[in-house]
């Protein structure tokens, strides 16, 4: 995915009516749908429905970004600005950073 992909994505959503029509608040709760469709199809192992709920947060998220007037590349850059500082352990199989 690129940049270009993210374009792609917010002409869809606008073309669709989601920024003109929409509600932040129900494209978030989308958000947890799809997780809910990701955590399913990871204890089912099941690698094409994994691929494709990724791509749907990946969507639905970037329309968040949108209605908030701010752009998921940001909002990415941003996050990988803070964890890249960061220093932690794998606990569990979870990174656990420190405090």
């Amino acid at each position: 995915m690129n940049e270009h992909t993210f374009k792609l994505i917010r002409e869809w959503a606008s073309n669709k009516g989601i920024y003109d029509k929409g509600d932040i608040k129900t494209q978030t709760l989308k958000v947890y749908e799809e997780a809910g469709e990701l955590a399913k199809a990871v204890l089912n192992n099941d690698i094409a429905e994994i691929e494709d709920a990724i791509g749907d947060i990946v969507v639905v998220l970037t329309s968040v970004a949108h209605m908030s007037g701010l752009s998921i590349e940001d909002c990415i850059d941003t996050a990988y600005s803070v964890i890249a500082k960061r220093n932690g352990k794998m606990i569990n199989g979870t990174f656990v950073k420190d405090k």
